[in-house]
Order: structure tokens, then sequence, then C-alpha cells
């Protein structure tokens, strides 16, 4: 496969974690660098490891996996964006901020934001393409992306403070419901 599908793949699969970084970055106490650093190398870590699980399943698992991958994505944003909401209005939005630089967050949300790519596995898979250059496109793009979300995220949070939490568990259930209504659609 030419390397222009390759980065068009891996740009489109690294939207969901780009805007996961954005909000974290509005959410989070200014630009901490080490914080970005462990969650854009979750997140492409990700994206990498994923199309490779998914290429080694081959198509006899891809429709065991693909008839619920998406209700996992789902469920899980959905759960985290709401605990923000809920938080926020309860004890403002100070408190109401996910961490994530707290393991169990991050992995969370590294596994929501790549399950696409499992999928992505399997069709080069079918398709008998090789995957280790694609996964590692697919995760280094994933970690410049997502590290720069965090760097824009951080720049506007003076301007959303107030609303950060509120708009960061929005966007969560925002790209829970795409990745639904994807899938179903």
């Amino acid at each position: 496969m030419d390397i222009l599908p390759i980065l068009l793949i891996a740009f489109s699969l690294a939207m969901d974690a780009f805007a996961v970084s954005v909000s974290c970055g509005v959410m989070g106490k200014g630009f901490q660098v080490g914080n970005a650093l462990r969650m854009a190398g979750s997140f492409g870590s990700f994206q990498a490891v994923m199309p490779l699980l998914g290429w080694l399943g081959g198509f006899g698992i891809s429709g065991l996996i693909s008839a619920f991958d998406h209700w996992v994505a789902f469920g899980l944003l959905v759960v985290i964006g709401g605990k923000m909401i809920v938080e926020s209005l309860r004890n403002g939005a100070t408190r109401a901020c996910i961490n994530p630089a707290e393991l169990r967050v991050l992995m969370i949300l590294s596994v929501a934001t790549s399950i696409d790519a499992l999928a992505v596995g399997f069709s080069f898979a079918l398709l008998k393409t090789p995957i280790v250059a694609p996964a590692i496109i697919i995760g280094v793009v994933t970690f410049g992306v997502s590290l720069t979300g965090a760097f824009l995220g951080s720049r506007f949070r003076g301007r959303l403070e107030n609303k950060a939490a509120i708009m960061g568990g929005l966007i969560l259930i925002g790209i829970g419901v795409k990745i639904l209504a994807e899938h179903l659609g």
C-alpha cells in the first residue's frame, strides 16, 4: 500500500485521540509537558498496537469483535463524559475534570479512542497488506496529533475555564455517539 493512503488512515484514526487530547488540555492546570507526553504516548501506542492485533486476528475473529466494538467504545466514553458533566454541575469545574495522568483513566481513554484501529488491522489482513509499517505510522501520527491537541486545549483553557469540564464531557460523549452512529449507520 502506498504511503498516502496510510497517512490518510492514520490521520482519520487519530481524530478521536485529538479531540480527547484537546478536552484534557482544556481541563488541565496549564500545559504539563510530562502529562501531555504520557497521554500522547499512550494514545499513539494503543493506536499502533490495535491494528497489529486486528491483523493477527484476521477475518475469522473480526465478525465476533465487530459486532460489539462500537458499543464498548460508546459505553466507555459516555460513562467518562457523563461523570465529568455530573461532577462539574455538582462540585464546580475545578473538581470535575478527569485526570488523564491517572493510569486507569488513561487506559480507558486509550482503548476507547483506538478500537477503530482494530478494524483497520482486520481490513489490512483481508487485503493481505503488511501491517508493521502502517502500524508504526498510525502510532507516530496519533502521538503527534494528540500532543498538538493537548497543547491547543491548554491554550484555550483561560477562555473556557468555567465550562471546561462540561465541554470535555460533551466532547467525549459526542465521540462515543459518533463511533456508534458510524457503525450502526
